[in-house]
Parts: structure tokens; sequence; C-alpha cells
């Protein structure tokens, strides 16, 4: 989910934490445990902090470790410890419980949508992505705002967040069924089928689909129950050539492959290099498709530019990648 839902979910917890006896007859350890799920919310998205370094970093590791097994647990014995220290006097068991549960709750969230996380590493690096949930939902994020301001105005929180999160989980199963609907219908469409990517957006009833067959990439949109396809591509395997061993040594291109379900790759020569770009067929929008790997290798073999990330045009992209010391 995105960060401002994140929080709100803390704020929630902290709510729901009211139940407990132990927390509704401490203030102070209330306040602590506000904290807790604030920042244990939010806690396994510090890793965007990468995204100052480069992109490919930020990539290889974004909802990577710091959503894995060994992380979560780490995270709610961190963040209720530090909390602690500066209040020695309320319990550390409380805390830390509702901090853990805040954590717990965020990778979890993080699994239904398109991006998805590495959750079960160390024992799979696979990404987890059930694609049904959009990664800002405007009626998740609108029905926790709806609590808090229940709670300003003296609702009783603990009560007020179970019925809200009662209404969220019924919410998660109807686009659940919405999705296996629109799956059963494009394996209906194509026998052949052997992967389909959902992406829902902010509209309810929109959704986009990347669909891998035997020997063809379909992207299409369901609008309404209706699937129309808006591009097709030959399903090529990459090349078993020393230009495509080179790209992959690249950590822009490596980032790109390790991360990416879904994708159709070029390669364009020009006058002094040749181009590998990568193209993820799952996020098109507007007739463009916004993510993608590109590396550029000049006559010698050597690696002269490259870039990965999200970008809305070419002359944007071009500004990205360098020959020399001069932009292309």
């Amino acid at each position: 989910m995105d960060t401002g839902t994140h929080v709100v979910m803390g704020v929630a917890l902290a709510g729901v934490a009211t139940l407990d006896p132990v927390v509704q007859s401490d203030p102070t350890l209330f306040n602590a445990v506000l904290v807790g799920t604030i920042v244990g919310s939010h806690a396994p998205d510090f890793d965007t902090v990468l995204k100052f370094r480069n992109n490919a970093t930020y990539l290889r590791h974004h909802r990577g470790i710091t959503h894995s097994i060994p992380a979560i647990i780490l995270w709610g014995i961190i963040i209720s410890s530090i909390i602690h220290l500066f209040v020695p006097s309320v319990s550390y068991l409380h805390l830390w419980m509702w901090t853990f549960l805040a954590v717990i709750i965020h990778v979890f969230v993080d699994l239904f949508n398109a991006y998805g996380t590495q959750a079960f590493r160390p024992f799979t690096n696979k990404w987890i992505a059930q694609g049904f949930i959009n990664t800002f939902d405007p009626y998740i994020f609108t029905l926790h705002l709806a609590g808090i301001g229940a709670w300003l105005l003296g609702a009783n929180p603990g009560y007020t967040f179970i019925v809200i999160y009662a209404v969220i989980i019924l919410y998660y199963i109807k686009r659940y069924i919405d999705k296996r609907e629109i799956v059963k219908k494009i394996e209906e469409y194509f026998p052949d089928v052997e992967q389909i990517a959902t992406s829902p957006t902010l509209k309810q009833n929109y959704w986009r689909v990347a669909i891998t067959t035997e020997s063809q990439f379909y992207v299409g949109v369901v609008e309404n129950g209706h699937i129309t396809i808006v591009d097709e591509f030959n399903k090529i395997p990459l090349p078993n050539n020393e230009l495509i061993d080179i790209a992959k040594t690249d950590s822009n291109i490596a980032a790109f492959l390790s991360f990416s379900p879904v994708y159709r790759w070029e390669i364009n020569e020009f006058a002094d290099y040749t181009e590998v770009r990568f193209i993820d067929l799952r996020y098109r929008s507007k007739e463009h498709y916004p993510f993608v790997a590109v590396v550029q290798i000049n006559e010698d073999h050597e690696i002269i530019s490259s870039y990965t990330g999200w970008i809305f045009s070419e002359h944007k992209l071009q500004s990205k990648l360098y020959v020399g010391d001069n932009p292309i």
C-alpha cells in the first residue's frame, strides 16, 4: 500500500489496541503503542531511502529483505525496544505485541497489489503479487479516515475499527472474486494461457491485464467485466549471444529481470552503439509502457550507459542515458 494508507492503518491499530485491558488502563502505554503501531506500519518501507542511491538498488531491494520473515521479526523487536527505552515503566510485552502486529499487517496487505513483496524470504525469493488491490485504494483509505474521525468525535475506537476491518475484509473478498472472474474469462478465451498478471486501478470496474501464452503476449483492459485486447506481441525468447550476456551483467538490467515477470525485449542498432531494451507489459498507460530497462553497448562490447525505472516519454528516457560525457 502507499505511505498514507500504512500510516492510517497504524492509527487504526492503536484504536483496536484500546480493547486490550492493559493498554486501556495505562495512558502512557497507549501513547507508546500509538507510536509503535504508526512506526511499525511504515517501517518495512524505510528501504525507500535506497532510491537516493539509484533505481537499480531500489528496485532490487524495495519490498525485498525489509519485508522478509526475519525482517518482520526484527522490526517489531527494534521499534518496541527503542520506544521502551524512553518509557521503561510500561509493559514491554504489550508494546511489542501491538508493534509487531502493525509490521505483520503492513507486509500482509502489500501481498495483494500488483507490485507485491518477497515476504517469504529466506525460504524463497519469489515475488508474491496477488494483483487485486490497488497500491492506493480510495475506499480503504476513506474508511480509515472515517474511523479516525469517529474516534475524534467520541466513538469507541476499538469497536469502531473492528467494524471497519470487518467491512474491509469483505471488500478484499469481493475484489478477489472480481479477479477470479477475470482470470476465468481469460482462461476460457486463451486455452494455452501460461500466466496472467492483473493490475487494478483507481476505478473499481477497470483493470489492466498482461497475458502470457505459449507464443504470444497480450496486453488488455477489463472494464465492467468486458475484456479488450489492446496490444499483442510475439513471445520470443532472449537470444543466447554475447550481447545479451553483456547486457545481463548491468545492474539496471539485472534488477529489472529479477523483478519483472512479463516483459518483451528489443535490440536497436545505431552508428556507435547497440541498445538493448526491456519493457514491462503490466503497466500500460495512455498507449505507453512506462516501466523499462535500457542498456547501451558500444562496438568494443563495453556498457556505456544504462537505466531502469518509470519513464513516461522517450525524450525523458534519452535524457537519462549518456554516451561519454554527452546526452544522447
